[in-house]
Formats: C-alpha cells, sequence, structure tokens
C-alpha cells in the first residue's frame, strides 16, 4: 500500500481527495500548511507527496525545494488554473507533474499511478519490464543504471527526478536518433496523462541545468526546434 502525503491548507480538498485515494487503496497522510509536512517527512518520507503551490507558513515551492535537498520521491504540484508561471516554475524545480484547480479526482488518480508505475518500474519491480530498461546503459561519458536509480556523467554522480530519469534515458538509448515531444511524452507519462509540449521542455531544461552542474560544457542533448530532441554521444 503507497503513502500518499496530500498538502493543501484547503480542508475541503484535503477530506475530499484523501477519501478517493483511500478508496482506491492508497494510504493517506494529510497536512494544511509546508510546515507541518516537512517537520512529518523529516520523520519519515511517504512514497508520494501532492502539493498545493499557495500555502501559509511555507508555499509548496519551499516545501519542494527543501526536499529535493534530500529525496527525489515523486511530486504532483496542485496549480490554480491561472497560474502557468507557477507551473513552469515548479516543473523546473523538480516536480513531476501538476493538475490545475479544479481538477477531475479520477485524473489525479490516474496521474499518481502512472507516477507510482513508473518508479516502480525503474526500480525493477514490475514484472515484465523490457530489458534495455533494466540494464547499465552506457553512452560516452553517461552511465545509467536504472535498478539503483543512479546517473553518473564522466564519473560524477547526477541526482535526476523519475521523469528526468525516463527522458534522459530514452533519449540515451538511441544516439543521434531525434525523439518527437510527443515520443518523449508516451516515455515520460501513460497515454491516459495528457500533458503538453511545455511540461515536456521544463523537463529538459532542468535535466540540461543538473547535468551542467557536474560538466559545465554538457552539450549531449540538442533541441531541433520544431522537432524535438536528440542524444548526441560523446
Amino acid at each position: 500500500m503507497s503513502r500518499i502525503a496530500l498538502v493543501d491548507d484547503d480542508r475541503n480538498i484535503l477530506t475530499s481527495v484523501s477519501m478517493t485515494l483511500e478508496a482506491e487503496g492508497f494510504e493517506v497522510e494529510t497536512y494544511n500548511d509546508g510546515q507541518s509536512a516537512l517537520d512529518a517527512f523529516n520523520r519519515k518520507l511517504p512514497d508520494m507527496a501532492v502539493l498545493d503551490i499557495k500555502m501559509p507558513r511555507m508555499d509548496g515551492m519551499d516545501l519542494l525545494q527543501r526536499l529535493r535537498q534530500k529525496t527525489q520521491m515523486p511530486v504532483i504540484f496542485l496549480t490554480s488554473k491561472d497560474d502557468e508561471i507557477d507551473e513552469v516554475l515548479g516543473l523546473r524545480m523538480g516536480a513531476d507533474d501538476y493538475v490545475k484547480k479544479p481538477f477531475s479526482q479520477r485524473l489525479l488518480v490516474e496521474r499518481i499511478r502512472a507516477l507510482l508505475r513508473r518508479q516502480d518500474a525503474l526500480a525493477g519491480d514490475v514484472a515484465g519490464v523490457e530489458p534495455e530498461t533494466s540494464q547499465v546503459l552506457e553512452r560516452g561519458h553517461l552511465r545509467m543504471d536504472p535498478l539503483r536509480h543512479s546517473v553518473q556523467w564522466k564519473g560524477r554522480d547526477v541526482t535526476l527526478t523519475v521523469t528526468e530519469f525516463l527522458l534522459l534515458q530514452a533519449l540515451a538509448q538511441r544516439p543521434g536518433f531525434v525523439k518527437s515531444r510527443d515520443q518523449l511524452m508516451d516515455v515520460a507519462y501513460d497515454d491516459q496523462v495528457y500533458v503538453d509540449d511545455r511540461t515536456i521542455d521544463s523537463h529538459i531544461k532542468r535535466l540540461r541545468k543538473k547535468m551542467r552542474t557536474v560538466d559545465e560544457d554538457f552539450l549531449a542533448i540538442e533541441t531541433l526546434y520544431g522537432i524535438g530532441y536528440r542524444y548526441n554521444e560523446e
């Protein structure tokens, strides 16, 4: 039973969403501000967190920043329908996905299940995982071990979220071949989960930024404007 943390200052959302998730077989913990959630996470991390952006004491952005200092557990942001800047910023800070308010609870459940499946697949816990997703991948200076969720570039460790790992893996599996945004969406998200181009672009930007923290000259991921992305083996 996966443990999901809901962090939102709207008690109606906490009550209704937790009831839905519990009916779907999840264990749910609720918090009405970021600080109380962080205090609890410091004692024991959940399997996934669903965070509202605007909250008292500590907002979702600040909480995510604190979390990413010590864990890459999946995080979904809840955003207001007009907060497009917050969506992009949240993805660049390391959120795996976002859902706009008001939202369908069925959609949120699907997004949560999709992220948990991807995390399990990377850990090798899902039966029938394709061999190419479970074996160590080496491309030039890059080394990826899906079973350990580890990435190294020129021998230096790089910490990636589940989404970032899957996108890099998809690109590096076939160096020189272009992956369209639609193809990358299929890799990172289930078919029933819709995301737009900007979501993929934001993940790629953060992925590049992380790689450049260990190598400021990192250029292995190339953008082909209007087409997609390509991994160039060095």
